[in-house]
């Protein structure tokens, strides 16, 4: 194991143990991160996602993570999140592709890829398999992701 695919090993080792500490640790200061759930995200941001979905999930997330490579400037991870979305306590099990980008021996940016209509079905039921595809769906999750960011930032900012 080389030294970029030990990192991304110890972030997800760090994510499915619930700590964001150590997450955050594996980011660069000047990290840039996207997903279809929150858009991009730079900074700060990146890491209080982390911080808030850890928090969030209330200590009911698996994570699992499987074909881990890198070299010494890119590299990728499959992995799965299993959860209940909170808004419906609906089962949800997303497979998600990461792709990285390294930076003086840490994460510089980190690019998450998953089905979005398969998400929608699994967490919104009948609402997700009807409208999941659509792009008005989609940016509202994005909308409602960034806007739950933006409250847990007002909250523990200061902590």
């Amino acid at each position: 194991m080389n030294t970029n695919e030990a990192l991304i090993t110890r972030f997800y080792t760090a994510f499915s143990n619930f700590d964001a500490e150590t997450m955050a640790k594996c980011y660069h200061p000047s990290m840039e991160f996207q997903d279809p759930a929150f858009g991009n995200l730079k900074g700060k941001e990146v890491q209080d996602m982390w911080r808030m979905l850890i928090l969030r999930s209330k200590g009911e997330l698996k994570i699992e993570f499987f074909d881990v490579t890198a070299n010494d400037k890119t590299g990728s991870a499959n992995w799965i999140a299993t959860y209940n979305f909170s808004k419906t306590n609906r089962k949800v099990v997303n497979i998600i592709h990461a792709e990285f980008e390294f930076e003086d021996g840490l994460i510089r940016k980190h690019k998450d890829a998953f089905n979005v209509w398969k998400w929608t079905r699994q967490a919104l039921g009948l609402p997700g398999y009807l409208l999941g595809w659509t792009p008005f769906l989609q940016k509202k999750i994005q909308q409602q992701s960034r806007e739950l960011l933006t409250k847990y930032q007002e909250k523990y900012s200061n902590i």
